[in-house]
């Protein structure tokens, strides 16, 4: 795999925290030293990671454009994880809360709900290998850290990991306009994975067929569905709401 960058003080500081041994070198803009950004820059110099100074533009061409925050790391890739770790981090949780993610292929999506999950407290994000947004800069950016620090696990075949973790007793919720209960009428507060549907088709058959349960998200207005990364923030913190009331 060759290596990547990452831009943005959060996700250089989150790979930082997680991982220093991945950094290769640093780009910094010239003259900025501001609070925000010095820790991040004494950080950096602490682990002995190469830092080079650079002019907006060029920094904004390394970027494409893309808002850098005054930095911009080149890091080698992150661990992919599968469907070995994944067990691991099941067994290793005492009440795992999981995101399925079935097709998300836009990476401002996918950074935004791994940012949901961060929140929530999500033990991992799966999704199948051939339908999803890659793990890019702008996931990064987007995710604002998350994407460094909540293991995403991408499956050879969905349903099948479905089927394998439902038997290590975690309960699959659907999210789907056709159900006929909401997620405040639904039980949540166990063992729980949440999926949520592609941008605009929703879940693949197969992945329908393998929950254990069908919920929607109730729409007083006049717009028939949600942004999936909305939509999956409003799932996930209804589980935590109950979770924490129980």
């Amino acid at each position: 795999m060759s290596n990547e960058f990452i831009y943005g003080i959060h996700a250089v500081k989150a790979v930082l925290d997680k991982d220093p041994a991945r950094f290769i070198e640093a780009f910094v803009l010239k003259g900025r030293q501001d609070d925000r950004l010095m820790p991040v820059l004494n950080e950096l110099n602490q682990f002995g990671i190469s830092i080079q100074q650079m002019g907006r533009k060029a920094l904004d061409d390394k970027a494409k454009g893309a808002n850098h925050q005054g930095i911009i790391a080149r890091v080698k890739p992150a661990k992919a994880l599968n469907e070995h770790d994944l067990e691991q981090i099941i067994a290793q949780s005492n009440q795992p809360l999981l995101l399925i993610l079935d097709g998300v292929t836009d990476p401002h999506n996918l950074g935004a709900c791994l940012r949901n999950a961060d929140a929530a407290g999500v033990a991992a994000v799966i999704v199948p290998k051939d339908k999803s947004a890659p793990l890019t800069a702008t996931v990064s950016k987007v995710a604002c850290g998350a994407a460094e620090t909540v293991p995403l696990v991408r499956v050879t075949n969905l349903a099948r990991t479905m089927r394998a973790i439902q038997e290590q007793g975690i309960w699959i919720v659907g999210t789907a306009g056709e159900a006929t209960h909401d997620i405040y009428q639904a039980k949540l507060d166990g063992p729980l994975a949440i999926v949520m549907g592609a941008e605009g088709d929703g879940m693949r058959r197969l992945t329908r067929e393998t929950c254990d349960d069908l919920i929607k998200i109730p729409m007083a207005g006049s717009v028939s569905s949600l942004n999936v990364s909305v939509a999956s923030g409003i799932c996930l913190f209804e589980a935590v709401r109950q979770r924490l009331s129980r």
